[in-house]
């Protein structure tokens, strides 16, 4: 009995001896060394302390099997992202709102970046190495990527880090894109060259690329379709919704003056073109309940309401004819709150008085200014901000006018002419293109970008040293 248990206590001693040997050299069991956090230097603070609350919680001591190595890197075109890898921040570069910078470089100093979570319409978003983030969202930024290593990622780490460091970002599929265009009058003159060349694309081969690339393309049409349409009168000939359909055309606005100019039956006709075209009207209808009715857009997570209304150039619908919608006041004021208390962003378009300053074929800057207009544009304009507005945009001036910061919105007093036969004197071949970028309910930006028509009236944009020199000329008009 004796010899049995000093055998089996041998046994014992040489089992235990095995086993806690083969864990003291394998590191294993009892002797197990936990897995540990090696984190980059080149981390931000914030990620750190992100990744410290994670893995070092008071709550919860996070016991690691494995080691992880968590690193970061900065690039400047976002590439795939492998096993581990977060994108968790993108910076992009701007400049104030009145800046005459459109592009910086990547090795430029002191590019003043901020991340696009802040990023508004009051400042101004710059390209970088000639890419534009809201038109490209793998270029035109600053992405910073973390990466976290371990041989049990997909068991150990990702469990862990998955919710705090998978973000969302701007995409193409997310953000809302809009432009805006100004007055458009495809009458007189531009009928007589259509007769010439037979084709009404031939007016938008130049612009219908860039603004068909819009989620939603805008403009304020003058012309009514009409079979009495000529040389001499601004009516349209009937295959001008040729050049609206090659632009994309999305919205219509009908607040102008000279949309009865061939008759009711016209101006009713052309909108049932535009209804059969897939074209949404706003500012003018059939009735004046019609004109009064606001436009709301609900697309990529955005609401809009767009109103639109005529002050003071005539050609206001009265009650059951067709026209334009006439502006009360106390039904704009009705309008912004309802739109607000949906939520959404008001843009609001007025056909206000024009400025005429076109005696002489040379530059004229008169109508740059927001008072050369008659009447009270820049108090009547800043009032509508006042009201709830987010953005105002003048749309029946045939100059561009100057455009400025106000209160909690965005002025745009006048956009010229896109499409018209006023080729006479420079200001009135020229036009601004607002481009607005939304997301998620936040207008992220607008994009002032200017157009010019030649001599056969065929819209194209401005090239960019002379864009640099007009808006320049422009923002130093503004109150």
């Amino acid at each position: 009995m004796k010899r049995v248990l000093i055998g089996v206590t041998g046994f014992m001693f040489c089992f235990a001896v095995a086993f806690f040997g083969i864990q003291f050299f394998t590191k294993t069991g009892i002797f197990k060394i936990p897995g540990v956090v090696y984190i980059d230097t080149e981390l931000s603070d914030e990620e750190t302390d992100l990744i410290n609350m994670i893995f070092y919680s008071d709550e919860e001591k996070i016991v690691l099997d494995k080691d992880v190595h968590i690193t970061r890197r900065e690039v400047y075109e976002l590439p795939e992202l492998e096993k581990g890898e977060y994108l968790f921040s993108v910076k992009v570069p701007v400049a104030e709102f009145y800046s005459n910078e459109t592009n910086v470089l990547t090795s430029s100093e002191n590019i003043n970046y901020i991340s696009i979570n802040d990023l508004d319409f009051s400042k101004k978003l710059l390209s970088l190495d000639g890419y534009y983030y809201l038109k490209e969202f793998n270029k035109g930024a600053k992405f910073e990527i973390i990466k976290f290593e371990s041989e049990k990622y997909e068991e150990e780490i990702k469990p862990l880090v998955e919710e705090s460091f998978k973000k969302e970002f701007p995409t193409k599929e997310t953000v809302l894109t809009f432009a805006q265009t100004g007055v458009t009058a495809m009458g007189r003159g531009m009928n007589r060259k259509l007769y010439e060349v037979g084709d009404a694309t031939f007016f938008s081969a130049y612009i219908k690329d860039y603004l068909s690339s819009f989620d939603l393309t805008h403009t304020s049409n003058e012309a009514s379709f009409s079979d009495w349409a000529n040389g001499s009168n601004i009516c349209a000939d009937r295959r001008f919704i040729d050049t609206l359909n090659a632009i994309g055309l999305d919205i219509v606005e009908l607040t102008g003056n000279h949309n009865q100019d061939c008759g009711d039956d016209a101006a009713s006709e052309t909108i049932d073109i535009y209804n059969n075209n897939g074209i949404k009207v706003v500012g003018g209808g059939k009735t004046a309940t019609e004109a009064a009715t606001p436009l709301v857009l609900n697309e990529k997570g955005t609401g809009i309401t767009m109103l639109a209304y005529n002050l003071s150039t005539g050609g206001a619908t009265l009650d059951n004819t067709p026209g334009a919608n006439q502006y009360y006041e106390e039904n704009a004021v009705a309008e912004i709150a309802a739109a607000k208390a949906r939520g959404d962003k008001v843009i609001i378009d007025i056909q206000y008085y024009e400025c005429s300053a076109y005696d002489t074929e040379y530059e004229n800057a008169t109508c740059d200014y927001a008072n050369s207009s008659a009447g009270d544009q820049i108090g009547f304009f800043r009032h509508l901000i006042d009201l709830g507005a987010d953005v105002v945009v003048g749309t029946s001036a045939h100059q561009p006018q100057t455009y400025e910061l106000y209160g909690n919105g965005a002025i745009y007093y006048g956009l010229g002419n896109l499409f018209f036969d006023q080729i006479w004197w420079p200001g009135t071949t020229r036009s601004l293109i607002l481009a607005h970028y939304f997301y998620n309910g936040k207008l992220l930006q607008t994009e002032v970008v200017p157009t010019v028509y030649d001599s056969n009236m065929q819209t194209k944009l401005m090239d960019a040293e002379t864009t640099t020199w007009y808006l320049d000329r422009l923002k130093s008009a503004r109150p």
